[in-house]
Order: structure tokens, then C-alpha cells, then sequence
């Protein structure tokens, strides 16, 4: 069946009427004049994508792990002695255990992690910092404040803006690793 120029098939959708779907999706999630919770989800979303990509940046080049990495350093840094159950350290990142697997192994390899069985049951495995781990975090520290201070620039973010965006974030459950990192 061959179409004329001026139908339309029912399965695609002209940029106009999409454009005005996409209007009328806004128009139906914002409960008055301000951007709705879709709105303000997506913008949250691209912020976090922006802070990602900055801190990765800076880590990546200085250091060669990325902000994941990083988190997961911290994270074992804070655990008492320095190390967590494998399973315990996936729900504190909110990922599987085996994500924690796959994102451990680089760092054991470069020596900044080890793999400690358990002493009471060799079912159970801990990630551990190790000594270079810890001088290495350190470092990193450093360059995530740095990143952090350039990212939240005092001539465009007040005391209050951070305090009122941490405070918000958290409630949308973004609570940081244990330690005031400042």
C-alpha cells in the first residue's frame, strides 16, 4: 500500500505534534506556574550527569579512577579498619554485588583494594583499603574538594544555597558516605 504525501500513518508523529505532546505532557505534570516534578526530575538528572562528568574529569586525569571508583574508596575508608562485607558495600552504593565485583577488580588490581576472606566463614569476603589505597584517597580527597569548590564557586553559590540544596537532596534520599567531608 503506497501513502499519499498528505496522509499520515497512525504510527509516526510530525516535530509539530511532538512538540506539542511534549507541551501538553509539561502542562499536565506542573501543578501551576513553575516546572513540574518531570521538569524538575530531568533538570536534577542532567545537574547530576554535569557533576559526574566534572569529577571524573578531574580524578580521571590526576588520579585514573573515576568518581565511582572514588566513592567506593571512601566508602571502605570510613568502614571500621577500613573494610566492608562485599554485599554490605552494594547496598550502601545502591548497586548489585556483582557491580561491586566488577567495579573492585581495577582497584584491587592497582593495588588500592584487597580481597580478605573472613576468619569466622570463607563464604564471606571483604573488600579492605590497603595502605596505598588510603595515601591514594587522600590525594583524591584533595582533588574532589578542589573539584567540589570550583563546581560550587562562592560568586554563584552562598552558604545558604549549599545548605539549602544539601538539605533538599537529602530528603531525596542523596545522603553522603558517613564522614563531613566539608
Amino acid at each position: 500500500m503506497t501513502e499519499r504525501p498528505d496522509q499520515q500513518r497512525s504510527d509516526q508523529q510530525q516535530p509539530d505534534q511532538v512538540d506539542r505532546a511534549a507541551t501538553a505532557a509539561s502542562a499536565a505534570t506542573a501543578p501551576g506556574p513553575g516546572p513540574g516534578p518531570l521538569d524538575t526530575a530531568l533538570r536534577l538528572v542532567r545537574a547530576q550527569t554535569a557533576v559526574v562528568k566534572r569529577f571524573d574529569a578531574g580524578l580521571s586525569s590526576l588520579h585514573g579512577v573515576s568518581l565511582a571508583d572514588f566513592t567506593m574508596l571512601l566508602h571502605l575508608s570510613q568502614a571500621p579498619g577500613g573494610r566492608m562485607r562485599r554485599v554490605d558495600l552494594a547496598e550502601a552504593l545502591g548497586l548489585t554485588a556483582s557491580g561491586v565485583t566488577r567495579g573492585l577488580a581495577p582497584l584491587e588490581r592497582i593495588g588500592l583494594v584487597a580481597r580478605e576472606a573472613a576468619a569466622r566463614d570463607a563464604r564471606v569476603t571483604y573488600a579492605a583499603l590497603t595502605p596505598t589505597g588510603r595515601e591514594r584517597l587522600a590525594e583524591m580527597l584533595y582533588t574532589a574538594r578542589k573539584v567540589a569548590a570550583e563546581h560550587f564557586a562562592a560568586e554563584q553559590w552562598s552558604a545558604e544555597d549549599l545548605g539549602r540544596l544539601s538539605t533538599l537532596l537529602t530528603r531525596l534520599g542523596g545522603t553522603a558516605p558517613g564522614l563531613h567531608l566539608g
